[in-house]
C-alpha cells in the first residue's frame, strides 16, 4: 500500500493500472464501515473487475479503518472531513476527475463529495445506501456502544453481534470504530441530493434493511437510475454479479 497525508492525517491506498485497454476513466472506490479496502473491494474482485475494463482504479482505507490513521474523537469523522480526504487523494494523485463509487458509509462519503466538489465527480455511485442518506444518521448509535462492549458475548442483539463481529473479523481498532459512528452521522437534505447533477447509480439489495429504499433515493436525484440487487442484504449485495454487472453497464452509458 501507498501513503499521503491529508491534512495531517495518514491515509493508505492502493492505486491499480487497468488490465484492459486504458479507457483513462479513472475511478475511485470509499469502503464501508469497520471494512477496508481489501474486503469491500479486493475480495469481491471489484478490483479485477474495474481494472480488466480498462480503469485506473484507487480504493482507499477511511480514516479510522484498515492502514489508515486511527482517531479516536468523533469530530475527525465528520462525513464532510472524510469526504476531504477523497478529494485530497485525488489532488495527490493528480485526478482532476474520476468516477467515484462507495458502499454503505463509503456511498455517505461519496454523495457529501459530490455536493462539495461536483466538478471533481463524474459520476457517483452509491452502493448500499438508498433513503437513509436524506431520512436516517447511519447506522443505529448501538453500533458505537457494541465497538466499546467487553466481549461479543456480552452483546445480544443481532445487529450490534453482526458489526461487532465483523469489526473483530478485520483486526479494526475498536475505539476508533466508535468514534467514526458518532462522528460521521451527517445526512443531506432532498434540496442538496436535487441538486447533484453528475451520473448517480443507487445500488441497494432488495434484502437490505439498513439503506432504506435505493428507488426513492434515485427518484429525489434528477436522472439517477435504480439498481435492485435481488435477494442480497446489506453484507451481501456488495460482491454480487448483479451489482457488478449494473456498475459496468453505467459507466459504459454515462458522458
Amino acid at each position: 500500500m501507498q501513503h499521503f497525508s491529508s491534512n495531517g492525517v495518514d491515509i493508505a491506498y492502493i492505486d491499480l493500472p487497468p488490465t484492459g485497454e486504458d479507457r483513462h476513466e479513472p475511478i475511485v472506490l470509499v469502503h464501508g464501515f469497520a471494512s477496508n479496502h481489501a474486503v469491500n473491494w479486493v475480495n469481491t474482485m471489484w478490483t479485477k473487475t474495474l481494472a480488466h475494463s480498462g480503469r485506473r482504479v484507487i480504493a482507499l482505507d477511511d480514516r479510522g479503518h484498515g492502514k489508515s490513521a486511527k482517531l479516536h474523537e468523533p469530530e475527525a469523522y465528520g462525513s464532510q472531513v472524510m469526504a476531504g480526504d477523497v478529494l485530497a487523494l485525488m489532488d495527490h494523485l493528480g485526478l482532476e476527475r474520476a468516477d467515484v463509487m462507495g458502499y454503505s458509509m463509503g456511498a455517505r462519503i461519496t454523495a457529501h463529495l459530490a455536493l462539495m466538489a461536483p466538478g471533481r465527480v463524474r459520476a457517483a455511485l452509491l452502493g448500499g445506501l438508498g433513503i437513509h442518506l436524506v431520512e436516517g444518521v447511519g447506522l443505529p448509535l448501538g453500533i458505537a456502544d457494541a465497538m466499546e462492549a467487553p466481549s461479543l458475548d456480552a452483546l445480544t442483539d443481532p445487529m450490534q453481534r453482526m458489526f461487532r463481529a465483523f469489526a473483530e473479523q478485520t483486526g479494526s481498532d475498536l475505539a476508533a470504530l466508535a468514534a467514526c459512528i458518532r462522528g460521521s452521522r451527517q445526512t443531506l437534505s432532498r434540496e442538496e441530493v436535487a441538486s447533484l447533477a453528475m451520473p448517480v447509480l443507487v445500488s441497494v439489495g432488495t434484502n437490505d434493511t439498513v439503506a432504506g429504499s435505493g428507488p426513492a433515493l434515485a427518484a429525489l436525484i434528477p436522472g439517477a437510475r435504480a439498481l435492485d440487487i435481488p435477494g442480497r442484504d446489506h453484507n451481501l449485495a456488495v460482491g454480487d454479479k448483479v451489482h457488478k454487472a449494473g456498475v459496468l453497464a453505467f459507466l459504459e452509458e454515462r458522458p
